[in-house]
C-alpha cells in the first residue's frame, strides 16, 4: 500500500480538538457568568442598562454570539446600574442618580429552556436584619440547603450569607469575610463577587479583593472548614491571593465557575483589563480557562492566559 494511503488510514476518523482564544466578549464583558445547559453555553455580563443572555454551542462561538435582552425596567428604584446577573436569575440594580441604592432583584423564567424563557420581575430580596446596599448575589448549596452569598458594606465591603427561604426571601444575614490582608485593601478594602466552587467533597468561595478601579483587583479564597455555613468561624480565608494580573491581562476578577458538557471539568470565567490601572467600566473583557487542582484538593486557577493562547474547548 502506498505510504500516503497508510497515513490516511492512520488518521481516518480523527479530528483535531476544537480550540478558541480569549476574550469571549471583547467589551462590556464585566461580571461574567456562564452555564452549560441543554447543548449551549449561556453567557451573562454586566450591561448597566438591562439583562442580556448570549448563547453558543462552543465557548469560541460566544465570541460572535448576538445577545438577547431578557429584561429591562423603567421603575426608578431598579432602572439602572444593572450588575452581576446570574441565570438563577438574580441581578443587581438601583436608581440612576447614585450607586448607593444598589439592591438584589430576582427574575422568574417560564421555561426550563433558558433561551425560550419569558422573564418576569419576581421581587427584590429584602434582608430582614440588614436591608441595605447589597451587590453580587450568588447561590451556595450545602447539603439540601441553599444560601444567598453577596457583598455589602459594614465600614469595609465584605461577604455576607443568608439562608434562602424562597426564591425572593431569605433569613437573617451574617458576615463571613471582610478585608483583612493588605492584598484585599489596594485602593480600599473590598471583598465582592463571590463564586461557589465544589470539588472532592470540599466547598470553597472564591471572591474578588481590592478596588476594581486601580491596580489591585484579584481573586481570593474562603474554605468551608466547619459544619454550619451560617457561622463565620466555619469559613477560613486563604492567606494569599489565588489569581492575579499576568500575561497582559490586568486586574482579573469577578469570576464564576461552570461545568463542561460532560460534567467532568470545572472552568473559570472572569473579566480583566488590557491596561493597569484598570477601571470599573465596560472596557473589561470576558475570559475563560480550565481549573486545575492542588494535591490538597484546593483549586489551582493558575494565571490568566495570554490572549494569543490557543485553549482546547471543554469536553
Amino acid at each position: 500500500m502506498p505510504l500516503y494511503l497508510n497515513l490516511l488510514s492512520m488518521f481516518e476518523g480523527y479530528s483535531a480538538a476544537a480550540t478558541y482564544t480569549n476574550p469571549l466578549k471583547a467589551s462590556q464583558g464585566s461580571d461574567p457568568f456562564i452555564v452549560w445547559h441543554e447543548g449551549y453555553y449561556y453567557l451573562l455580563t454586566t450591561t448597566w442598562t438591562n439583562v442580556q443572555i448570549a448563547r453558543a454551542t462552543t465557548l469560541g462561538g460566544l465570541k460572535t454570539a448576538s445577545p438577547k435582552i431578557i429584561w429591562s425596567d423603567a421603575t426608578p428604584s431598579r432602572c439602572c446600574n444593572v450588575w452581576a446577573p446570574e441565570v438563577h436569575c438574580y441581578y443587581v440594580a438601583g436608581s440612576s442618580d447614585t450607586l448607593d441604592n444598589q439592591r438584589i432583584h430576582v427574575l422568574r423564567g417560564d421555561s426550563n429552556i433558558i433561551w425560550d424563557s419569558k422573564w418576569t420581575y419576581s421581587g427584590r430580596i429584602a434582608i430582614p436584619n440588614r436591608d441595605i446596599w447589597a451587590i453580587d448575589p450568588t447561590i451556595l448549596i450545602i447539603g439540601s440547603n441553599r444560601y444567598l452569598v453577596y457583598s455589602s458594606n459594614d465600614g469595609a465591603q465584605g461577604l455576607w450569607i443568608a439562608p434562602l427561604t424562597g426564591p425572593t426571601t431569605v433569613g437573617n444575614t451574617i458576615r463571613i469575610s471582610e478585608p483583612s490582608y493588605s492584598w484585599e485593601k489596594v485602593g480600599f478594602g473590598v471583598n465582592e463577587g463571590p463564586a461557589a466552587l465544589y470539588h472532592g467533597g470540599k466547598t470553597f468561595i472564591v471572591f474578588s479583593a481590592s478596588y476594581c478601579d486601580g491596580t489591585g483587583y484579584k481573586l481570593g479564597r474562603l474554605d468551608f472548614t466547619g459544619t454550619d455555613p451560617m457561622s463565620a468561624s466555619a469559613w477560613t480565608k486563604y492567606a494569599n491571593p489565588i489569581f492575579s494580573s499576568a500575561n497582559g491581562n490586568y486586574q482579573p476578577g469577578h469570576n464564576g465557575f461552570f461545568l463542561s458538557p460532560s460534567g467532568n471539568q470545572i472552568w473559570n470565567v472572569y473579566h480583566a483589563s488590557k491596561t493597569s490601572p484598570g477601571a470599573c467600566d465596560g472596557s473589561r473583557y470576558t475570559l475563560a480557562q480550565p481549573v486545575n487542582w492542588n494535591s490538597d484538593g484546593s483549586p489551582n486557577l493558575g494565571s490568566p492566559l495570554s490572549l494569543s493562547t490557543s485553549i482546547t474547548e471543554p469536553v
